[in-house]
């Protein structure tokens, strides 16, 4: 579908496939001292990725690992604390930025690329690969809070009161992820995704800077290594800022569960391929409520090429037969 054809029975793929929603998946987890040394155990790393593929036999997989192994390999201290989530040295000077690697240390990605090589050998030829990062913003935002936070206040405070110190932080982070991806597409990925999932605080001129044009800037780098990748942009945006994003140069555009599928069919670019964008509230309901809502996305997409994928990630409270329900419902 990246390649501009349109068919009947969408390709599907779900975000976050590889996940805690399977048992499989949480008793391999029980065996790694963290989630970092699951991501960057390439055998392991690769088994999470090909899971879902042998339940499902879903069209692509996407690559198990997490969008802040980029800033550790900037030589920023990271860490996940079960029940806490992410938790990073914080970046709020020009002494924090500093001391930050001047290039991402590939040897430290090593692994990654590792488990890419594994999980392309071990794939149907027919099933596709996505690798993925995250999008300077989001990644940079995680940077200066040391976490997640609810509306990402502590970046956005930053680069309105040392624009200057956060445009460097979102360029360092900007050519880590050329380099990454265009690693990632030489060691086998088909494809690569780039996550802005916290996109949508920024209010217009804010996102122009900090996403737009950083998401531009890695599909030309990224191109410029190889030429024709295929790069699927998903800012969690709507509107304006959605059609800003379809301007970057990429392949395709992932629409989050607050876009009218409707809408974007007759916005965006004609021809341009998307991917989405079932709730996953939907898909944990199961019954008529997944149904009406795969039954609407296939409709209001069926005239352009489409990937079938959820608005945001899997969460782990989804029912197994629902996600087999989803599956059979789109290849009827």
């Amino acid at each position: 579908m990246l390649d501009g054809e349109v068919a009947a029975k969408p390709p599907v793929w779900l975000m976050r496939q590889a996940g805690r929603y399977l048992p499989e998946y949480r008793e391999l987890r029980a065996t790694t001292p963290t989630f970092l040394d699951l991501c960057y155990n390439p055998k392991l790393a690769a088994e999470v990725t090909l899971q879902p593929i042998r339940r499902f036999g879903f069209d692509a997989a996407i690559l198990f690992s997490d969008i802040l192994v980029v800033p550790d390999a900037l030589g920023l201290p990271t860490s996940f604390e079960t029940g806490h989530g992410p938790k990073l040295q914080p970046v709020t000077t020009a002494e924090g930025f500093a001391a930050l690697h001047e290039a991402v240390d590939m040897e430290r990605l090593a692994p990654v690329l590792e488990t890419v090589e594994r999980v392309r050998g071990s794939l149907p030829a027919e099933t596709a690969l996505i690798g993925f990062c995250g999008a300077p913003f989001t990644v940079a935002s995680y940077m200066v809070a040391g976490a997640g936070t609810p509306d990402q206040g502590p970046a956005r405070a930053l680069a309105y009161r040392d624009p200057d110190l956060f445009a460097r932080l979102i360029a360092r982070v900007t050519d880590a992820s050329v380099t990454y991806l265009s690693a990632q597409l030489a060691a086998g990925a088909d494809a690569v995704m780039i996550f802005d999932s916290w996109a949508g605080v920024l209010p217009r001129l804010e996102y122009e800077r900090w996403s737009q044009e950083p998401l531009a800037r890695i599909v030309s780098g990224v191109r410029a290594r190889h030429p024709g990748a295929r790069i699927i942009g998903f800012p969690r945006v709507s509107g304006g800022q959605l059609l800003r994003a379809a301007t970057t140069g990429v392949t395709a555009l992932g629409l989050d569960i607050a876009v009218d599928p409707h809408w974007a069919d007759g916005a965006l670019p004609a021809g341009l391929p998307l991917q989405g964008n079932l709730d996953p509230k939907a898909l944990i309901a199961g019954g008529r409520a997944l149904d009406d809502g795969v039954d609407d996305i296939r409709s209001a997409l069926a005239r352009r090429p489409h990937v079938f994928n959820l608005g945001h990630g899997i969460t782990p409270d989804t029912p197994i037969p629902h996600v087999e329900r989803l599956v059979a419902r789109l290849r009827a």
